[in-house]
């Protein structure tokens, strides 16, 4: 028996005497499994009393007295501790447990996961569909500054905070890899390495992948050729919305935008996407070869050409592979 129910006891069994035991009754209902026949979820508003706490876990099924509930939370002092949430109580929960459960603020946890690639328009979208989020997001934050990774929250967090949360592990994540890259790299800023590392992240989805084609930019970078990559024509195009939902044109790439690799020099103004860790790696550890060029092979990765024949015959590969079957809209090139 802990203390707190050793207070209640007491009590009781003080009442008791004089009420002709109903001490031991309330002490049973206080220990004794409750009336909850499945687990059920019940949330408790911030700002709740004790009495609307007891109301709200009668009305859930919860507890079987609220009136027993009340008094043991002011006779254990439970009633100062106890934490307003979600929580989920399992079949035959005590008032006992229940009152712990609320002590500790034991609530469901909820996980929130940011898929690579994503831009910060399409982040915050994900962000409103979570119904038990509360705020809105006015402003999309700046491309690039959230990083896809799992956020655990709990019912009633902010949108908004759940944002910060993921600016400040983007901050961490850039600063850790800016720390740790390999010299002679042809950026000067961990802002540019981020801008590279978003264009790496949507040109390939295959990790493995994804130090070799940074590679192949770091070889552009070097020499002065241009980008070329697809992924910074779609951003243009749809303005950083997302998709862009068909095929792209050579007429597209003749779109005049700071961010069109085809027409501009060099690096984009900024991201184009929120790249992950692995990508932010790539481009500040890529590996080292003679590659230019690359490619979809068909089967979701790419194959890489030195020489711009070379590129030639596997772009006219890859045009076979395409008639031979229904366009694969998801794979990008960089010509």
């Amino acid at each position: 028996m802990g203390w707190g129910l050793r207070v209640f006891a007491g009590t009781l069994a003080l009442v008791a005497g004089a009420a002709g035991g109903i001490g031991m009754w309330g002490i049973q209902r206080y220990e004794s499994p409750g009336p909850l026949e499945q687990a059920e979820t019940v949330v408790i508003p911030r700002g709740s009393g004790l009495e609307a706490i007891a109301i709200t876990l009668g009305d859930s099924g919860v507890i079987g007295s609220p009136l027993v509930f009340v008094a043991a939370a002011k006779l254990t002092g439970a009633f100062r501790e106890l934490k307003a949430g979600e929580y989920q109580f399992p079949a035959g929960i005590s008032i006992e447990a229940v009152l712990e459960q609320m002590r500790q603020g034991r609530t469901v946890v909820h996980r929130f996961t940011v898929p690579e690639g994503l831009t910060s328009a399409q982040v915050v979208a994900l962000l409103e569909r979570e119904a038990i989020l509360t705020g809105h997001i006015q402003k999309p934050p700046k491309e690039g500054s959230l990083l896809p990774e799992t956020y655990h929250f709990a019912y009633g967090d902010s949108r908004t905070a759940l944002v910060e949360r993921m600016q400040t592990a983007m901050t961490q994540a850039l600063v850790e890899a800016w720390k740790n890259r390999d010299p002679n790299l042809p950026f000067e800023t961990p802002q540019q390495a981020l801008t590279l590392a978003s264009v790496v992240e949507k040109e390939t989805g295959i990790a493995a992948e994804r130090p070799k084609v940074a590679g192949v930019f770091v070889n552009r970078l070097e020499i002065g050729m241009k980008l070329q990559s697809d992924p910074t024509v779609i951003y243009a195009l749809t303005e950083g919305s997302g998709e862009l939902g068909r095929t792209l044109t050579r007429n597209d790439w003749k779109f005049e935008s700071p961010y069109n690799t085809y027409q501009i020099s060099g690096l984009p103004p900024g991201p184009i996407a929120n790249p992950g860790k692995a990508s932010i790696q790539a481009v500040m550890k890529p590996e080292r070869h003679e590659f230019l060029y690359f490619v979809a092979d068909g089967t979701g990765g790419h194959v890489f050409a030195k020489s711009l024949p070379d590129h030639n015959r596997n772009v006219a590969k890859w045009r076979e592979i395409q008639q031979s079957r229904q366009p694969d809209h998801g794979d990008t090139s960089s010509e």
